[in-house]
């Protein structure tokens, strides 16, 4: 099977149920302990660093506390991934240059503000993670207690007018109503234990991946923008490039030969006008095929039916005109960003003109919707498959083009078929 994919990353895999439950209690139960051993270390060795920095030591001990931090940071990135599903990305932390000295070097993690983030974060982990477990166990505590009290209240020691909880709010004196109160305060707990683990989770985590990931997906929205704009350079170059050789290999070749049909029927005219005549309805033939074919050609600039009349219309009347038979089913808004509409149209055309040259396919289909990622295209044939970028321009080029717009592609071609071409186009409606 071939599969071609163009992606910014997978979210982690996310539990669920009773999975989800232990593994935020165990998070939350482990976030004390890291945490505490966060602090202690890295607070102490940056306290005797400052307090040392009038040497020249104290600046290095102050570099060991950050970098100290920075792996308490991965340590805790890495528990974010793999124990609560959440994506948290790792920056790009500064490096020193390879013509910088010694000192340079060895002071290069105080002039990186992530670095420094890390370090506030092994301070207020502490506090977080506290009232993270402090939850988790008083919760699980209330649930154990509370649904096994019936058998383990036997061992307390009860006197007769003995004062207990059940007494004081009224329930009545003894054994039974104290059991009935602890069994309903384990029975509350329980069904409110998954809430409570949860909030308990986020307490830690939601700082965390504030202080720990907000600059990494900062980053990455730099460079996914970077990228998009280098893959935009390198589309429209390749048009460019493609839109200039088809002008010269088509519509020049042919304007060529009509000013020398032209050139020898204004000869002919008066000596043989019947071959006058000829060249002069071959000049005609010429020219409307050289207008037709600027036509086309137009259409990968502009295509003057989607600025007209919209998507949808643009890719039934691709599809109609499609040499193998072809379905669509559109349901999309009436008003989409031009650059969208621009990026799907493409990837129908050259889905299409694939299925028409290469697939040997019956029938193909088109689906264009809107889905919570933004607008989806998929098109798909029945076709004898093995597709991918490396087979020629077509895909590749596509590939760059949805890039450019910050767009996904896949394209899963096994051999044998069936084929199915899917873009996932990102629609800002600000």
């Amino acid at each position: 099977m071939t599969t071609t994919t163009m992606r910014f990353g997978r979210p982690p895999t996310r539990v669920r149920g009773v999975r989800r439950v232990l593994h935020e209690s165990a998070y939350a139960l482990t976030s004390f302990l890291i945490s505490l051993a966060a602090f202690v270390v890295v607070v102490s060795v940056l306290v005797a660093g400052a307090g040392l920095s009038v040497l020249g030591i104290g600046l290095a001990l102050m570099a060991l506390a950050v970098l100290m931090s920075r792996g308490f940071a991965v340590a805790e990135r890495v528990r974010l991934r793999g124990m609560l599903g959440k994506d948290a990305p790792g920056p790009r932390y500064l490096r020193a240059r390879e013509d910088d000295g010694v000192v340079r070097r060895v002071l290069t993690p105080l002039r990186d503000p992530q670095s420094w983030l890390d370090v506030v974060w092994s301070v207020v982990g502490l506090f977080t993670g506290t009232v993270a477990a402090t939850l988790v166990v008083a919760w699980w505590a209330a649930v154990g207690g509370g649904l096994t009290y019936w058998y383990w209240e036997r061992f307390l020691p009860m006197n007769e007018g003995d004062d207990t909880l059940a007494s004081l709010i009224g329930l009545g004196e003894g054994r039974e109503p104290e059991i009935m109160l602890n069994t309903g305060f384990g029975i509350f707990a329980l069904v409110t234990l998954p809430w409570v683990i949860r909030a308990a989770a986020l307490t830690h985590a939601g700082p965390a991946r504030a202080l720990l990931c907000g600059r990494a997906e900062l980053q990455g929205r730099v460079d996914r923008a970077e990228g998009s704009r280098d893959a935009a350079r390198v589309a429209e170059s390749a048009s460019l490039r493609r839109l200039e050789r088809d002008i010269h290999d088509g519509p020049q070749q042919r304007l060529v030969r009509l000013a020398m049909d032209l050139g020898r029927a204004r000869r002919q005219v008066h000596r043989d006008p019947e071959r006058a005549g000829q060249l002069i309805e071959d000049a005609r033939r010429q020219a409307t095929e050289t207008v037709a074919e600027l036509r086309s050609l137009s259409r990968g600039i502009a295509p003057p039916l989607l600025v007209d009349r919209g998507l949808v219309a643009a890719v039934e009347e691709m599809a109609q005109g499609c040499p193998v038979p072809a379905t669509v089913r559109a349901d999309v808004p009436g008003e989409l960003p031009p650059h969208v509409e621009t990026a799907a149209y493409f990837v129908v055309a050259e889905a299409l003109t694939n299925v028409a040259k290469h697939s040997g396919a019956g029938q193909a289909e088109v689906h264009v919707s809107m889905s919570g990622m933004g607008l989806v295209v998929e098109v798909s044939d029945d076709g004898v498959g093995g597709a991918h970028e490396g087979k020629g321009l077509g895909l590749a080029g596509l590939a760059r083009r949805i890039e450019a717009v910050e767009g996904e592609l896949t394209v899963s071609s096994p051999i044998g078929g069936p084929t199915l071409v899917r873009a996932c186009v990102p629609v800002d409606r600000r």
